[in-house]
């Protein structure tokens, strides 16, 4: 069988991501208690009802959770394919997150903010050895679609996010690698561009001129055709290459935009340009 093992900090969205692989004909369970994880895979696999399966894991199983490298080890050794999918975001988001459906946190009642630092505590060690997606930026759909994307296909290979942003809104803490493009020539500059996005022909055209961009490119491709193999080599599923300029406008849509185009004859690509539709 193929096993998925969401699992993850309380409110970055575990039940999301379970729902969205039982859209796609996951055996899904919610927070199936870790001394039954052979027993259940087992019965899965003997009765032939289903050859993908989805188990979350949260916090509230920290008694059990000390045995989770052997629980693994044990159905690795079964056989049977392992994902560990680890879902997590920003202290701030998931305080927000909370004060909006006012839910209590599982693990501190009414004071979500030490509860958020208890389960990253209990939760460090599956962390280290999972596929983690920050969620902080994502919403439902996003979260979705990446989850969708990463385990809805047979094929095992490695799903790469480009994502365009502008520095001045902050860092995109689910970027695994980032490329600051400030340097080139920026269309901000000029009055009959500024108001124009990345996809904009013209707003292109003015980025590539002077060479310096397609240089630039050709220096990440280089760098990308090394490392991607080697990231997929290393067990991840779903790698995200963050392009920033000032604004998330203009500079990084479009070498986004292009490297996607390059990226996509040997892997499956899903381009994002945070900031584009804010406003200049």
């Amino acid at each position: 069988m193929h096993i998925v093992i969401v699992t993850g900090l309380s409110g970055a969205g575990k039940s999301t991501a379970l729902s969205a692989l039982e859209d796609i004909e996951y055996f899904c369970v919610d927070n199936l208690p870790l001394p039954l994880f052979t027993p259940f895979v087992r019965l899965m696999a003997e009765t032939g009802n289903a050859t993908d399966a989805a188990i979350s894991v949260d916090a509230r199983q920290h008694p059990y959770l000390g045995s989770f490298r052997e629980e693994i080890e044990r159905l690795h050794k079964a056989g049977h394919e392992l994902d560990v999918l680890f879902l997590e975001a920003p202290d701030e988001v998931l305080i927000r997150r909370y004060s909006e459906t006012r839910r209590r946190h599982p693990l501190s009642g009414d004071d979500v903010g030490a509860g958020v630092q208890r389960d990253r505590e209990i939760l460090a060690d599956l962390r280290h050895r999972a596929t983690v997606v920050q969620t902080g930026s994502l919403n439902v759909h996003q979260l979705k679609s990446i989850v969708q994307e990463s385990f809805g296909s047979r094929d095992r290979r490695m799903r790469v996010t480009l994502l365009s942003f502008g520095f001045k809104h902050g860092l995109p803490p689910e970027a695994d690698l980032v490329f600051d493009v400030r340097f080139l020539a920026n269309p901000y500059f000029e009055p009959e561009l500024r108001g124009r996005g990345g996809l904009d022909p013209a707003v292109a055209e003015f980025v590539w001129r002077g060479g310096q961009a397609r240089e630039l490119l050709d220096h990440v491709g280089r760098l990308l055709s090394f490392s991607l193999p080697q990231f997929e080599r290393e067990g991840k599923r779903y790698l995200t290459i963050a392009v920033g300029c000032t604004g998330g406008h203009h500079r990084s849509v479009v070498l986004v935009e292009e490297l996607a185009r390059e990226l996509r004859a040997d892997w499956e690509v899903l381009v994002r340009h945070r900031d584009l539709e804010r406003g200049v």
